[in-house]
């Protein structure tokens, strides 16, 4: 089995840091090195202190290497009505998500698209993501069927969806369980990858459906489970309508057991105390969106009210009502969601986020998100200088923080110099 020994400086994250100075929370090697075989990393630190002679060298000085970048929400059908535009999210879904989201009953189409979207990902540096298939199994099919054969680590799922969409798109609570139920049997724990329960969110699916996802639900507690919940004020609204028997909107998943420690729940942000409480009591996982929650204007994501309740929360790119691949952009726009509220992302604590915390918050924080010996070799190479504009601002950073901030702020796919998954490159040269 081939191994590969890595040189870089490089940066893995032990826990969250707390204040901007809690260099504690990271372990950052100036001359480092990492020793990658058979999909795993098998050591890491100084370069001094790690012999293997028989390894293949790829030297990445003076680059910082980091673990791969966690997207825990987007839409892989979506990648073509980026920057649509419409008037909220109501209207944004009716006149661009759903017509497109049809063409993927073509199972040559979803295997095209399977291959781009991950080429994407990886572009900018995702190693892992957590996405939304359409409401065609042949969606699913052909996305596990990518990542499987690159060993990416992915969670996928069918969208169940029964009424208030176009009659292309809507399946039946029946078909809905038999369809997911086959795919969980075909995919789930299969190589890397994991199947995630997937009812869109309350306005498309009947009280029917939402008990075929409560089935599934109970019968697959391994599985993950993603829906949307509090984006908008009109599909709040609408929601509360459809199930007037609810107290509020989480109440409308609460009822249907679909509240849990691995649900993933978009967006989460107008929501009241009393649904904050709910879902700190069943550990669900709110999922901040900072790009699609300005694009589409749907409300300023309250990140430090709900850790304050205990809940941890995600982070992600939301592609496509998100603007940019790019989870270096995410956190820009995610720093200028949460100063508007006198908040402070520093750069410490959202790169942790995107690494390690979004792994916590996906339960798997013991296979990915570190650098730390036996997870899994996915992580990226980064560079701070990568553009003019960059180089410039960097000829006076004053050290890690600075670097890391320049990143944050100004740092696209053209940051990302590579992006190995399971110890493969997979960026062009």
């Amino acid at each position: 089995m081939t191994r590969t020994l890595i040189r870089a400086r490089l940066l893995t994250f032990h826990r969250e840091p707390q204040t901007p100075d809690d260099t504690g929370a990271f372990t950052y090697i100036e001359d480092g090195a990492l020793l990658v075989e058979g999909g795993m990393i098998r050591a890491m630190g100084e370069a001094s202190a790690i012999t293997a002679p028989d390894a293949k060298l790829i030297d990445h000085r003076p680059h910082l290497l980091m673990p791969g970048f966690i997207d825990t929400h987007l839409h892989f059908p979506q990648t073509q009505v980026i920057a649509s535009w419409a008037a909220e999210l109501l209207d944004w879904l009716n006149d661009y998500t759903f017509p497109e989201e049809t063409r993927y009953a073509d199972p040559a189409l979803c295997e095209e698209m399977a291959a781009r979207f991950l080429d994407r990902l990886t572009d900018h540096g995702t190693t892992t993501a957590v996405a939304y298939a359409s409401v065609h199994a042949s969606s699913v099919e052909a996305l596990f069927a990518e990542a499987f054969n690159r060993d990416m680590r992915l969670m996928t799922g069918k969208v169940m969806m029964d009424r208030n969409a176009p009659d292309a798109l809507c399946d039946t609570p029946q078909s809905s369980y038999d369809d997911s139920k086959a795919l969980i049997a075909r995919w789930h724990g299969v190589g890397r990858l994991g199947y995630a329960i997937t009812p869109r969110f309350a306005i498309t699916s009947t009280s029917a459906q939402m008990e075929a996802a409560q089935a599934l639900a109970a019968e697959h507690p391994d599985c993950h489970i993603q829906t949307h919940l509090s984006e908008n004020h009109a599909e709040i609204a609408l929601s509360c309508q459809l199930y007037p028997q609810a107290k509020d909107y989480t109440d409308i998943y609460a009822r249907y057991g679909l509240l849990r420690g691995n649900s993933l729940l978009g967006h989460s942000i107008h929501l009241s105390d009393r649904e904050i409480g709910a879902l700190a009591e069943a550990g669900a996982k709110p999922v901040f969106c900072p790009t699609s929650n300005l694009f589409l204007g749907s409300g300023l994501f309250n990140d430090a009210k709900l850790r304050n309740a205990g809940l941890t929360n995600a982070i992600a790119t939301d592609i496509g009502g998100g603007t940019s691949y790019s989870l270096l952009q995410t956190l820009a726009e995610g720093y200028k969601v949460l100063q508007l509220q006198g908040q402070r992302l520093h750069p410490y604590r959202a790169f942790h986020w995107i690494t390690r915390g979004n792994a916590v918050a996906l339960g798997i924080a013991d296979r990915i998100g570190t650098l730390d010996p036996g997870t899994e070799a996915d992580f990226v190479v980064l560079n701070a200088s990568a553009t003019p504009a960059m180089a410039q601002r960097m000829e006076r950073a004053r050290g890690l923080a600075d670097e890391l901030f320049t990143l944050q702020v100004m740092g696209d796919d053209r940051a990302v110099v590579q992006t190995y998954v399971a110890g493969q490159h997979r960026k062009p040269a």
